[in-house]
């Protein structure tokens, strides 16, 4: 009983480092944003110390105001539309690298530029080469004839679509390196013995690629999700949440709120909400894992 015991407390003894930095650095802004959501939380509240509870008020006006409402159908339409491109190239470009060739290794170290440069001087770039008037873009669609100008940033009806091809040209380079990895992780026996059966490649990339790289593109899909769908300095940086609201995200809902409009109960709200879908999203990840693991037992 006494080995045991020494045993039970020199576990507990080895967790508790990350167990109290998990409380003090997650648990508590956790909670502690809870709790704003529920206060009316003001740059006075810092002096006073004072912060009035004012019950759901601050959950009725942002949940009830249309601009919440847009910011989270836009923060979806950019979150799916970035993962789906991200994903569909990053593995093209996977496969295609997965094939040994002649100077393979350079070309993959250059596709890793945009992944290794900070977020914001990329939106500084794409936001000269967008621009409509002297961008990079415009003169080359106007020289092949395709378009006399494109107004990439400043059209609420493809201030959008721009942001996410931006960021899907950012996210890239990560789904390429780490799908890259699971596939040379692949036996290649596995296909042989699928062209002694007569497979083709689509059969092949379809029956035996694709199940062999389930777990690998399911933790590429969770880690793109979460680092896209709190994304707050790109659109900051490439279109300010404007032209009128239409590339508006929960992020950038959050930052107007707590930092322009300085209302940190409203804020939290909105933090709030931001933390439950990539909640539920991480639940349901969690359940899909486990249920493979069943599978595989």
């Amino acid at each position: 009983m006494r080995g045991r015991r020494r045993r039970r407390l020199y576990q507990w003894l080895f967790v508790a480092p990350a167990l109290v930095y998990m409380l003090a650095f997650f648990g508590y802004p956790l909670v502690n944003n809870v709790v704003m959501s529920f206060q009316e939380y003001t740059p006075t509240t810092y002096f006073t110390g004072e912060a009035p509870f004012t019950g759901l008020d601050n959950w009725r006006a942002v949940l009830g105001d249309g601009l919440f409402t847009d910011a989270l159908w836009q923060t979806l339409l950019f979150t799916a539309g970035s993962l789906l491109g991200q994903f569909t190239i990053g593995l093209a470009l996977a496969v295609f690298f997965s094939r040994r060739f002649r100077l393979s290794g350079p070309i993959r170290s250059i596709l890793l530029l945009p992944w290794l440069v900070p977020m914001v001087v990329s939106a500084v770039v794409w936001r000269r080469i967008m621009d409509e008037d002297h961008g990079v873009l415009n003169s080359f669609l106007s020289t092949l004839g395709i378009s006399d100008g494109v107004p990439w940033l400043s059209s609420p009806s493809v201030a959008l679509l721009s942001a996410v091809l931006v960021n899907i040209w950012i996210g890239i380079p990560f789904n390429m390196v780490i799908l890259y990895g699971g596939l040379q992780e692949i036996p290649r026996e596995l296909y042989e013995a699928a062209a002694l059966d007569g497979a083709g490649p689509w059969r092949t990339f379809r029956s035996v690629t694709l199940p062999m790289l389930r777990p690998v593109i399911t933790v590429v899909l969770v880690l793109g999700f979460m680092s896209t769908v709190k994304v707050l300095d790109l659109i900051l940086a490439l279109t300010g949440g404007g032209p009128a609201d239409s590339t508006q995200t929960l992020g950038t809902l959050t930052y107007q709120l707590s930092f322009l409009q300085l209302d940190f109960g409203q804020g939290a709200v909105v933090g709030n909400v931001l933390i439950l879908i990539s909640a539920v999203f991480a639940v349901l990840y969690l359940r899909v894992n486990r249920a493979d693991l069943g599978k595989g037992k």
